[in-house]
């Protein structure tokens, strides 16, 4: 720093208040004198973040048990114990509604059965993410078995100093091997029930299609692919290895080349896009933006050819428009009211499209459920403005107690969630393809 800040005792505020003075002052901090310099302020800043990492631990497994006293005295079932805590502390920390779970389940490892890391991360031996992988390694043994890891490897004394990501955690897993082969072997049974696939955005239009399987299901299915894949190559096919396997894998999950056919996709466009040639952006659903040139070429029947050899044709499908309106200036979207209690399917779909995506704030899971903002047995209608799309585990939170939710007027569709602690964050629906931008609105991410 360059010396123009003088921070305040740490006795004489707050430690919120002391935390947001230091990070006012590091923002304002001038330039390092030379490099030497720039070095010992990034290592210094590395144990910084440390700190307040192994500050954060502590201080989650108090609330968490303050939470859970209050929860009790409430009156609560011990079987819906500890319901909403780990979204509370998301919401603090601007992470997923999952992320809170992970991180609350960090804090009290470390807090309560494993002191030895925790020292470390406070030290700066270890940083966040590698005291994450100690506990994650560790989490099929009994308590007194995960005291003893955390005592063999010490990581506060410099047992793994100098070790990768990969080196620490062998060292655990060769630690609680030894420990008790019965829980470890039980966990790697347990971790083929939890087998799953998942789609994320990739950059420039792709995707990645992920599977978590058993290993040798998925030993058996890499090697069913590169052998197709090399059989094609030996028999002339241009295109690379990894893209006939990609192109296969399509093939075999779809029965179809291109996998297009016989699957709604659902992208969202303007008319100007879709008619116009116009230049402003789309969106897939459970993907995110893509370019208009993009789109309308597939909605044409259009295909490029990769360098993989004539494949025209390939991506041709059907296109039905639906169309949707909405309000001028704001891009809000308008449609139906109804009386009933559940979603007519019009509305239904309406709502999915505005939303997108889980309207918790930071949470970006798909939407499982459609729920009334305002519930309704407390007489919240079932309108647009009165519907949101959730995740299955966010709308079970908004049900515990202290937690209410609201819709907020305003240029676009906002709902007010506000948590036991009286802290309040709000959520807007992203803007359709085409919306003007507008200025930021003046709402504060939590108020107390």
């Amino acid at each position: 720093m360059d010396g123009s800040f003088v921070p305040r005792h740490p006795a004489s505020c707050p430690p919120s208040e002391a935390a947001r003075a230091f990070a006012a002052a590091l923002a304002v901090a001038g330039p390092c004198p030379d490099d030497a310099a720039v070095i010992e302020e990034l290592r210094a800043l590395e144990d910084l973040k440390s700190a307040a990492a192994a500050r954060q631990a502590r201080i989650t497994a108090a609330f968490d048990a303050s939470q859970r006293g209050a929860q009790a005295d409430a009156g609560i079932p011990a079987v819906r114990a500890g319901k909403g805590i780990a979204t509370q502390i998301a919401l603090a920390r601007r992470q997923s509604p999952a992320r809170g779970n992970m991180l609350l389940g960090l804090a009290k490892a470390l807090t309560t059965e494993m002191p030895r890391t925790l020292t470390a991360l406070a030290g700066g031996d270890l940083n966040e993410w590698r005291a994450a992988l100690l506990v994650r390694e560790t989490a099929c043994l009994s308590a007194a078995d995960r005291c003893a890891v955390d005592a063999t490897l010490a990581p506060d004394l410099g047992t793994l100093a100098g070790h990768g990501d990969g080196a620490l955690i062998a060292a655990a897993r060769t630690a609680a091997y030894r420990l008790d082969p019965r829980s470890v072997t039980d966990r790697a049974r347990k971790a083929e029930t939890e087998r799953f696939v998942s789609l994320r955005p990739a950059p420039d239009t792709m995707a990645w299609l992920t599977a978590l399987l058993p290993v040798s299901a998925g030993v058996a299915a890499y090697s069913a692919l590169t052998r197709e894949a090399d059989s094609a190559r030996a028999a002339g096919d241009p295109r690379s290895r990894g893209q006939l396997m990609a192109d296969t894998l399509v093939q075999r999950l779809t029965g179809t080349p291109g996998g297009a056919a016989g699957i709604e996709i659902q992208l969202i466009m303007t008319d100007r896009t879709l008619l116009q040639a116009d230049s402003e952006p789309v969106r897939l659903p459970g993907y995110g933006i893509l370019p208009a040139a993009w789109a309308r070429a597939r909605v044409n029947n259009h295909h490029r050819s990769d360098g993989g050899g004539d494949r025209d044709g390939e991506d041709s499908f059907r296109v039905w428009v639906r169309r949707l309106y909405t309000a001028p200036g704001t891009g809000d979207l308008i449609a139906m009211d109804s009386r009933a209690r559940l979603f007519p399917p019009g509305l239904r779909r309406l709502i999915q499209v505005r939303d997108n995506i889980c309207r918790t704030p930071y949470c970006d899971a798909p939407v499982r459920h459609l729920d009334h903002v305002r519930s309704w047995h407390t007489g919240g209608p079932t309108t647009l403005a009165n519907g949101a799309g959730l995740c299955e585990t966010c709308n079970h939170t908004k049900e515990t107690p202290g937690f209410t939710s609201q819709p907020v007027p305003g240029p676009r569709h906002t709902i007010r969630l506000t948590t036991p602690t009286g802290h309040a964050y709000h959520s807007t629906a992203p803007p359709p393809p085409g919306t003007p931008p507008a200025a930021p609105a003046a709402v504060p991410a939590a108020v107390p």
